[in-house]
């Protein structure tokens, strides 16, 4: 049976398990709020559920008929951003109906508007913070860094291997801050923009290669 398993990190106890998807979980996130949890099951399942995960309870839920493979929530928690294979997806919670425990009930989906973009798989999505909170980031696997307006349209984009010379194939990662987007791309390439622009502002020295002592390393080069 898949299961969404929480854990207390500092005791390294299992807190909670969700039991509801049927052929397995693909990506999973808390709200920033701490009082939800959704998780989006496998293409076959067809699910996105949204727990209150302390009382064990699906307060919403809804099919998605899309491959998923990335979710994450609004700074406010009002809403959440599904992203995958052609697909990026608005879902809003109603909050006065979602605290109601012994209902579950329909999560209202709308479609972002991709435009030239649709035929992309979308491998991963990040929620605006602070004063760009109503921008939505989003990757695509061919390499893309793009932003969705608040009214869910995808009006601005960059290329991820056009700003320095450094090779960027695929983009698989985004992490956004107040101040800062980091996109994961190949070859161990870590690039940051801006988000109030998509401006580039760097590229991350790349790791170390594996099995490599750094703290033994005398030479610079």
């Amino acid at each position: 049976m898949p299961a969404v398993r929480v854990w207390d990190a500092s005791e390294r106890l299992q807190v909670a398990e969700l039991q509801e998807h049927k052929y397995g979980i693909s990506c999973v996130a808390f709200s920033p709020n701490g009082k939800y949890i959704v998780s989006v099951g496998y293409q076959h399942d067809m699910m996105v559920n949204v727990w209150n995960w302390k009382k064990n309870v699906v307060v919403a839920a809804n099919k998605v008929s899309s491959k998923v493979t990335a979710v994450s929530f609004s700074d406010d928690s009002s809403y959440f951003v599904t992203a995958g294979n052609r697909h990026v997806k608005f879902w809003y919670l109603d909050h006065a109906k979602t605290s109601k425990v012994n209902a579950t009930v329909p999560l209202l989906g709308r479609s972002g508007l991709l435009g030239e973009l649709r035929n992309n798989f979308f491998s991963d999505v990040a929620c605006g913070r602070g004063k760009q909170a109503s921008s939505t980031f989003c990757i695509t696997s061919s390499g893309l860094l793009c932003e969705f307006n608040d009214r869910r349209l995808l009006d601005k984009w960059v290329e991820l291997r056009s700003v320095d010379s450094a090779p960027a194939s695929q983009a698989t990662s985004l992490s956004v801050t107040d101040e800062l987007i980091f996109c994961g791309c190949s070859d161990g390439t870590v690039r940051a923009f801006s988000p109030v622009n998509l401006h580039f502002l760097c590229t991350l020295p790349r790791p170390h290669c594996l099995g490599a002592d750094i703290a033994s390393m005398t030479d610079a080069r």
